[in-house]
């Protein structure tokens, strides 16, 4: 009857994590290495916001079947990657029309506590109904953004909810393409959202007549909001809405700025790359980088290269002629001049990884279009090119073929970690990769499971790779959820 009323009310009150009827459990994962160096995942490219982690040794030979898995909990509808504190692994997805955030035992999936709320949201493209942006951890507080615009915060410990804002009305957010979807960013006690609230209608001809012309044209693009009150400490106007790309710390000439690819739904298109000071909400600069063409939804964060005070920003659209990326780098007044552009590296949602020189991402807005692409990030000029493929006679048995069904990793994700590069193809596949300018290597694979729009990068702490399917099995053996596996080395 406890943990009944704990459920009952939102959050599980006993201390130690419960299983519950979601949870399949499999296997305690192996020891840590002596040497073995961890670190937490706490937001969605990791804690240095560029997919890398420093993890090491990690597991780089694996079973046919992949490496083990530890648990599996059963999720709802979310494009989201969890987030790793401690012991504590956080999940966001929406079930029976509530969003839901629950926090689990990063080894075993036991809960500790379950918080959820209604929403009302129907994608208007018959994309999923859940949560697109991830969990933000810092210290002993956890910050979701919901795919309607709520923004709340929670005790990491206890569930108990500090506070709440509903930015849509608040701010006059509009749904969008697909609902809101960046996720937030916690920078010295604030939580920085790429809100997108446009200005709001008046319909007296005096009230108009009242207010000012910016004040008319603009709405809040982006907001700071103190982590333990909730309380607004700095607000921008700009007509540049929300994009579904997630805000990035930056170190340029030696202070640290946040970077914004912002730009909602807007025609014509506007938006592009803003760079704000984090403890002030002064906007030093705002580059215009985006299409005019309507149809567009950002996805790709920026990639900075601090030793060069430059950033790198991406997107795929518009449809059939992409104006692809460009560098560019800010003077000592931060202020963006661009140093290339390409239409090489057109990224739909994942964010490219730079390493060594060098920027590795997917090109491609469409499955059929995608390929692994390296590029010069000094030059623009693309190394080389790669699709990686294969047979697979599992999946022609699932579909009734004689033949082998060829895969590709199509519009993979990337992670940069133990001196190699892991990838989740978008059916569920993953590899090892070695990628360098001179090519690509693919080290290992394996087929964690067959499901279409694997999407979401992974989360990689304590030697724990935890991966999000986010459809329906092939096989129809499984559904949404979310796994744990044991990458653990010796």
């Amino acid at each position: 009857m406890f943990f009944t009323l704990g459920l009952l009310f939102g959050t599980a009150l006993a201390q130690e994590p419960q299983a519950f009827d979601r949870l399949t459990f499999h296997a305690a994962p192996k020891a840590l290495a002596t040497a073995a160096k961890t670190s937490d995942w706490p937001r969605v490219l990791g804690s240095n916001d560029d997919a890398s982690s420093i993890e090491t040794p990690l597991l780089k030979k694996w079973p046919e079947a992949g490496p083990a898995k530890v648990w599996e909990v059963a999720m709802g509808e979310a494009y989201t990657s969890p987030a790793i504190s401690g012991d504590y692994c956080v999940i966001f997805h929406a079930l029976k029309k509530k969003e839901t955030v629950e926090c689990l035992h990063r080894e075993t999936g036991r809960r500790f506590w379950i918080k959820d709320y209604p929403i009302e949201y129907q994608d208007r493209y018959g994309f999923g109904n859940g949560p697109r942006g991830s969990p933000v951890i810092t210290g002993d507080i956890v910050v979701t953004l919901g795919v309607t615009s709520e923004l709340h915060a929670f005790d990491l410990k206890t569930g108990e909810e500090l506070w709440k804002h509903d930015l849509r009305k608040q701010y006059n957010v509009p749904q969008d393409f697909f609902g809101a979807g960046s996720s937030p960013l916690i920078h010295e006690g604030k939580v920085i959202v790429n809100v997108g609230g446009k200005a709001m209608a008046f319909d007296g001809l005096e009230e108009r007549r009242e207010r000012s012309e910016k004040l008319a044209s603009k709405g809040v693009s982006v907001a700071a909001f103190d982590l333990k009150s909730g309380e607004v400490r700095w607000k921008i106007e700009d007509e540049w809405g929300a994009s579904y790309a997630s805000p990035v710390l930056s170190q340029l000439h030696g202070k640290t700025k946040v970077l914004i690819y912002a730009g909602g739904e807007s025609n014509p298109a506007i938006g592009g790359l803003l760079c704000i000071d984090p403890s002030t909400g002064t906007l030093h600069d705002r580059f215009p980088w985006r299409d005019d063409e309507y149809i567009q939804a950002t996805g790709s964060s920026p990639v900075t290269i601090p030793e060069k005070n430059r950033a790198f920003i991406t997107t795929c659209y518009p449809k059939n002629k992409p104006i692809g990326g460009v560098m560019v780098e800010y003077d000592a007044e931060f202020k963006a001049k661009e140093v290339w552009s390409s239409k090489k590296v057109a990224c739909h949602w994942m964010t490219p990884v730079y390493q060594d020189g060098h920027l590795y991402a997917i090109d491609g807005e469409r499955e059929n279009n995608s390929r692994l692409v390296c590029v010069n990030a000094d030059t623009g000029a693309e190394v080389w090119t790669k699709n990686i493929e294969w047979q697979d006679s599992v999946l022609s048995g699932i579909m009734g073929r004689t033949q082998p069904v060829g895969l590709s990793i199509l519009r993979a994700s990337l992670m940069k970690v133990d001196g190699a590069f892991l990838c989740l193809g978008e059916t569920g596949s993953l590899h090892w990769l070695k990628l360098t300018p001179e090519g690509c290597e693919e080290l290992q694979r394996a087929q964690l499971f067959y499901a279409l729009n694997t999407w979401s990068l992974p989360s990689l702490s304590h030697g724990l790779l935890y991966v999000r399917q986010q459809a329906e099995g092939l096989d129809r053996k499984t559904s949404m959820r979310v796994i744990c596996y044991d990458l653990r080395g010796e």
